[in-house]
């Protein structure tokens, strides 16, 4: 006798990824139904534009109905408010630079979804990422070392598509949900996933990437900062100390940051320090300046996917050889990790690196393996 088909939820956005990756769970033959998260709209008084949700809902609609799937509306608007808005405006007036999407994945796709999935029954939540999930060996860690763990060892990788490979912003997974998470689409381009779209007649086919804040839409960043925090201007000091004109409120700036920094002066300019009890802007002309680097870094609320690793730094005093990514696309960075006490660690770049800002997230790698990552201190 057959065993009963395996069930999969899909988060479907309304965009191409998620509905490819929904086509090709149908075709792998698993019992495929899918949900469209309510996270933000235009009631909370913030967005002056109209908020995207109802058209993408409509084209999430329009794709279960051509694979001929059953749609779940999830509401998690109040949740997405308290976990990832009330947290995004709290760092920016503390002067740092969150990143509202990886917040969003660990608060409500990976947590709240992810549970109402299993919850009911789904054997698995299935996204759109461009991102792979492998199975290792047990207690295999960066030295083979035969380390006490009794769950079985599944990683994350990055995607077949280097340049949209997105675990940076999914490193909050746990290890213990990985064999509960399908990235159907982690070993195509994006290239042939949308030419698969257009093969197979998806209705949103043509539909392009989706821009902006997560789940909020098009709208510009300082626009929406300032409609919680505002105006608050101060002076702009260049590399020798020399005021050369005036901000309008450090929330709307960012370490390494050039657009923006308006001074009739000789530019352009970068930030290189942001001041808060003075409410000063630090900003240098040279692209060179020493004060746009850094070699060491400090990381918290980090979460560890692949737990030997996490072991091996706890055991090690001279600290493991990683690289890392401190933002999306950006280079992986060679540097060696240390444990500072609880849940905090240190990096040591093996070059300084420019424009590191607090409140990013450095993400860690082995290879093709994420093994986890924190927000920087």
């Amino acid at each position: 006798m057959l065993g009963r088909r395996k069930k999969v939820l899909v988060a479907l956005s309304g965009g191409i990824d998620s509905a490819v990756s929904a086509y090709l769970l149908i075709k792998q033959g698993y019992e495929v139904e899918a949900a469209f998260m309510k996270n933000w709209s235009s009631t909370k008084g913030l967005v002056k534009n109209e908020c995207p949700w109802l058209a993408d809902r409509q084209d999430a609609l329009r794709v279960a109905a051509f694979l001929r799937i059953p749609l779940h509306t999830l509401d998690f608007e109040k949740e997405y408010q308290k976990r990832v808005m009330d947290y995004f405006f709290k760092e920016y007036r503390a002067g740092r630079t969150p990143n509202p999407d990886v917040m969003c994945n660990k608060e409500i796709k990976f947590k709240l979804l992810y549970n109402w999935a299993i919850g009911r029954g789904f054997d698995y939540l299935a996204t759109g990422h461009y991102a792979r999930i492998g199975l290792r060996a047990k207690r295999q860690g960066l030295r083979n070392v035969s380390l006490a763990l009794s769950a079985a060892c599944y990683k994350l990788e990055r995607s077949a598509d280097e340049f949209k490979d997105q675990t940076y912003f999914i490193y909050n997974i746990k290890q213990e949900q990985l064999p509960h998470i399908l990235f159907p689409i982690g070993n195509m381009k994006k290239t042939q996933v949308r030419a698969l779209a257009q093969k197979i007649g998806l209705p949103n086919a043509e539909k392009k990437e989706s821009m902006g804040l997560c789940f909020v839409g098009k709208i510009r960043l300082k626009d929406f900062l300032e409609q919680k925090l505002k105006p608050n201007p101060g002076a702009i000091l260049d590399q020798n100390g020399k005021k050369i004109g005036e901000h309008g409120g450090l929330h709307n700036f960012t370490i390494g940051q050039r657009q923006g920094v308006k001074v009739g002066a000789t530019g352009p300019y970068y930030v290189t320090r942001k001041d808060l009890k003075t409410n000063t802007l630090y900003v240098t002309n040279d692209p060179g300046d020493k004060a746009l680097e850094t070699k060491e870094v400090e990381i918290h609320s980090v979460n560890w996917i692949n737990k030997n690793i996490e072991l091996e730094i706890k055991n090690t005093e001279s600290g493991i050889k990683l690289r890392a990514r401190y933002r999306h696309q950006g280079d992986l960075v060679p540097l060696v990790v240390k444990a500072r006490g609880k849940d905090c660690y240190g990096g040591n770049f093996s070059k300084p690196q420019k424009a590191v800002a607090s409140g990013q997230s450095l993400v860690l790698y082995n290879e093709k393996e994420c093994v986890g990552g924190g927000v920087i201190v």
